[in-house]
């Protein structure tokens, strides 16, 4: 009640009417954010966890490193130096191709919250010659705490010697708690207190096994503050997702809705069990939410050599990337794309059965025929593909399509074409 009508959004140059009544923008309705909150991209290391993947190539790290960058991605996790010495040969490499080319892109690296594993990570640096963030992690709820027989002071003890040493040795730290969204609130005032005292500059908030709902995450975080705020107010905080129930994008939204200062996510999702926030569809929701001013032209590059080079396929209906997402073979649906081609206007195509413009990443609307299909289908792939579409050929071409229980290929069309000539 008394809230004033959503906006409306003309497009490019439809008439001046608009043509897009937005329910997402109330009048007055700001999305609140950070002003300068960043991205972490953990790709390279909690994405590998899952057992599904492969662990790419150096070259391939290579590439996705300069792919990230591009993107005005601002972090990323170069890997657990724990995980061998493969893991640290390309943590390393990694690290002198951000130093030698003067990436603005920050590393981090994972390690336990334990002192031989930030040994570890100091030596890195100090071989490489560049001071990489140490993403300290340790388990935090009560489930975890009784599984592995952990006191509460015994992780206190843990944080304040490694929080220290890590600080000790020039490296900034980000205190990270695992599986935050089932610990007891007690447990994590303890915890960060205990962190920021010793000189964590960073906490992360994690959602480890994809427990929370958006709600919760506005709870979370509001308590989350309040403790951070009672120590140093300017310790910044982090939310990590996982996608478990299927909502890593709203859940990673409604952490930057609660004013966190960093969110971190994955190419594609991959990660352990169900994945990770995807970094891709993330970008494209806070693009479309006027949150980022970059373009996203290497977005589809970047998912492409995710997909290749950690062996995951990408589904058909993945969202905006996906083989299907701006195909279309239903007659109603493609009668009324057709309609807005020929009014000439790219924004109009892309609008009328497109949540999302698909000119934004790089790609198409793509007109197909199939057994759904109608006379606006032939016609346009006739046109597009540099035929004539006299009516007797049309109907050829509509009679096969329904007669086959998917959609044609361009192979199969072309020799219809050629038979019936």
């Amino acid at each position: 009640m008394g809230e004033k009508a959503p906006s409306s959004t003309p497009l490019s140059s439809s008439p001046s009417a608009p043509m897009v009544y937005d329910w997402n923008k109330v009048d007055g309705f700001v999305f609140r954010h950070k002003p300068n909150f960043q991205l972490n991209d953990e790709t390279l290391r909690d994405g590998l966890q899952s057992p599904s993947v492969h662990d790419p190539p150096l070259a391939e790290k290579l590439r996705l490193l300069h792919l990230m960058e591009d993107l005005g991605i601002h972090a990323l996790d170069i890997g657990l130096p724990g995980a061998g010495v493969n893991a640290i040969a390309h943590i390393e490499a990694l690290g002198r191709e951000i130093l030698d080319n003067k990436m603005r892109i920050e590393p981090n690296c994972a390690v336990r919250t334990v002192i031989s594993d930030i040994e570890a990570l100091v030596g890195i640096c100090d071989h490489v010659g560049i001071r990489m963030e140490a993403a300290t992690f340790i388990g935090s709820s009560a489930i975890r705490q009784y599984v592995e027989d952990w006191t509460l002071d015994r992780l206190l003890e843990l944080t304040e010697e490694a929080v220290s040493f890590a600080v000790e040795h020039q490296l900034p730290v980000m205190y990270v708690t695992e599986d935050t969204t089932r610990a007891a609130p007690e447990t994590l005032r303890a915890l960060y207190s205990t962190a920021i005292r010793a000189g964590a500059k960073r906490i992360c908030v994690c959602d480890t096994v994809g427990h929370v709902t958006p709600v919760g995450v506005r709870n979370l975080l509001k308590f989350v503050r309040s403790v951070v705020d009672e120590v140093d107010p300017q310790v910044k905080i982090d939310w990590h997702e996982h996608s478990d129930r299927g909502l890593a994008i709203p859940n990673t939204m409604a952490a930057i809705a609660a004013g966190v200062d960093r969110v971190h996510a994955t190419g594609l999702g991959v990660g352990e069990r169900c994945g990770n926030t995807p970094m891709d569809q993330l970008m494209v929701n806070l693009k479309l939410e006027g949150l980022l001013d970059g373009p996203l032209d290497k977005l589809q590059e970047y998912v492409q050599l995710v997909s290749s080079s950690t062996g995951t396929p990408i589904p058909g209906n993945y969202p905006v990337f996906g083989e299907d997402a701006f195909r279309t073979a239903t007659g109603v649906h493609a009668a009324a794309i057709v309609k807005a081609m020929r009014k000439g206007d790219k924004a109009l195509a892309d609008s009328v059965y497109s949540g999302v413009p698909a000119g934004m990443v790089g790609r198409s609307q793509n007109v197909e025929i199939g057994y759904m299909s109608g006379r606006s289908n032939v016609d346009y792939w006739l046109e597009t593909h540099g035929y004539e579409s006299p009516p007797e050929l049309v109907q050829v071409i509509l009679q096969a399509a329904k007669e086959t229980p998917r959609t044609l290929t361009e192979a199969e069309i072309k020799n219809i074409i050629a038979s019936h000539a």
